[in-house]
């Protein structure tokens, strides 16, 4: 048996859709190394995406206006968010492996 997560309707669409965006931008082939530097300039580790908001790390890698991210993220209802998160732990995950190590004390867990 394959597990699939079930479906939640996203209720915010256009917020939803810009921070994804912004996110799949941070993570890009192009943005991503920026957007590590960025997390290792605010000692904030990888999964810690309320921290990344607060410090505008997305924003700053993407060269968006500080709290572009944040306040979209804040805009958003709890089961929105949540699949926020779950897609930027997945693009997280996704990071080139050469690159994690690299910034192997961002993905650390200690």
């Amino acid at each position: 048996m394959i597990f699939e997560p079930g479906v939640i309707k996203v209720e915010k669409e256009r917020e939803f859709g810009e921070l994804k965006a912004a996110i799949e931008k941070a993570f890009s082939a192009d943005g991503v190394t920026k957007y590590l530097k960025a997390l290792d300039r605010g000692g904030i580790r990888v999964r810690d995406l309320d921290a990344a908001f607060a410090s505008d790390a997305i924003d700053r890698a993407n060269g968006e206006k500080t709290g572009t991210a944040r306040s979209l993220h804040e805009a958003l209802p709890v089961s929105d968010r949540s699949q926020v998160r779950e897609f930027y732990l997945s693009k997280v995950e996704e990071v080139d492996p050469a690159l994690r190590a690299k910034f192997h004390k961002l993905y650390q867990y200690y």
